[in-house]
Parts: structure tokens; sequence; C-alpha cells
């Protein structure tokens, strides 16, 4: 994997209106399949009746962003939320001195800006395509009303928050439970490969962070997260194969946490 270093400028704004794409609007029945089938606790129609479904579309604008565009930026006033239809946003924080924590990668189904858009706070993230992607725009204020007359999707909206809240907490830990930059990276690739239900006893899962992303993940430096994937290949924990990372010794990874 080759580090990779991108700046996202704090007082950048881009909103739906920065990189629409409305001449090839994607099929209403494409969007709610990636929306129903259960990969993510997030998606929001998951199960959901058809009345939602159609009242939903009913207010949804469909947009498009080239890799490395901006969706919206931590700071801004809440204009409304995503659903990703193809393609994944990179999720991250950033200090005042311009250094960058990435939460996580929001993938194809999963609604994103959804904190602020309820509470009517600034997005406490920026949103990053990391690659060309399309997504549902959804206003705000049409959302807000859209939840008043439909109570079992402002349910799904509640459960949505508290895996947030959770997903949130998760990352509190990895901060400040682990000893180690070693310990923060074997925790984070066993998480990763619990995530994926069908990874059985290896991590056949394509792991495409790069280098400066886990490290903005874990919060170290890049170089020490070179030094510790070498360590782990050297040690046979992991295997990488291009962007592909195995692991080849789950019980080894979890001796680094203790288990």
């Amino acid at each position: 994997m080759s580090p990779r270093v991108q700046i996202v400028p704090k007082l950048k704004r881009r909103g739906p209106h920065a990189a629409h794409d409305l001449k090839e609007r994607p099929a209403y029945q494409r969007i709610r399949s990636h929306l129903t089938r259960p990969l993510s606790k997030e998606h929001l129609l998951l199960d959901l009746s058809q009345r939602v479904h159609d009242g939903l579309r009913a207010i949804a604008v469909p947009v498009s962003y080239k890799k490395g565009a901006i969706l919206f930026v931590e700071g801004q006033r809440p204009e409304g939320v995503y659903i990703l239809t193809t393609g994944r946003a990179k999720l991250s924080a950033s200090s005042p001195d311009g250094k960058a924590l990435l939460l996580r990668m929001a993938e194809p189904g999963e609604v994103i800006g959804l904190p602020g858009t309820v509470s009517g706070q600034a997005y406490a993230l920026t949103a990053e395509a990391l690659e060309p992607l399309r997504a549902e725009f959804i206003p705000r204020l049409p959302f807000l009303q859209f939840l008043r007359e439909h109570g079992e999707a402002a349910l799904r909206v509640a459960q949505i928050m508290t895996d947030i809240y959770h997903a949130t907490f998760q990352e509190v830990r990895y901060l400040g439970f682990s000893a180690s930059a070693s310990e923060k990276l074997a925790r984070l690739l066993l998480d990763f490969a619990a995530s994926r239900p069908d990874s059985g006893a290896r991590f056949p899962a394509v792991f495409s962070f790069t280098h400066e992303e886990i490290a903005e993940t874990i919060g170290t430096a890049r170089e020490t997260v070179t030094r510790i994937l070498a360590e782990f290949k050297r040690t046979r924990l992991i295997e990488t194969h291009g962007p592909t990372m195995v692991i080849t010794n789950r019980q080894g990874l979890e001796k680094l946490l203790g288990r």
C-alpha cells in the first residue's frame, strides 16, 4: 500500500450543488437494492414499508462526486443527509493545526450527515469521496418533515444514531485504552475482520486504507504504521497482496491485546 496524504482545507465548503450529475438519474429500484440488503445497520430503509420507500423517493435528489470531492466539511451548517448508492466516502475530523483523524469509511447503502441534520448543529465530520460515488441527497427540512410523517423511519433513524454513538465510543477505546500503536493496529484489523461476517478464519476482504489513512484512524504517524505492518508481516501475523490484507495468525494478533 503506497502512502497518500490528502489535506482538506477546513473552511472549504461544498454542498450538494457542487458536483451534480443529473444526466443519468439512477433507477430507484437500484437504489433500493442497496438500501435493503443487510450489509450495515445504517441502512435507513432496511425492511421498512413501501410507503416509506415512496415517501423518501419523492424528496431525494441524485448527486454524484468525483474522487477526492468534498460532500461536506466539519463546522458547516447541515444541509441534509446523503445515502450512498455507489462508491465509498471517508469520514474524518481535523484539529486546528491540520492533523486529521479518520473515523471510518462509509459504504454503499449508508447514511452520512445524519446527526447534524437531525440536531441542527454543524456537521462534526468531513466527508470526502474516496472514489467516484453517487448518492441520494435529502435536504434537511424535507427530511425532518418526512420523519414526522413516517414513525417507522424515525425509529430507524434513532437506531442509526445509537449505532453512531457506539461506533464513536469504539474509536475512543482505540485511542484511550490501547497501550501501544501495535495494539491499536491489531485491534483495528481484528475489528475490521469481525465486521465482515463472511471472512471466516482468514481476512480476504480488500483492505484499501493507505498507510496514512490507517495512521489517521489509530492516531499515530504514518512511519509508525509502515514499521508495524512490516513487523506483522515479518512475524507472519498478516500477508499483503496489493490492496488486500489477510490475517494469517488471528490468535497472534489477539495476544497483542491480552485476549
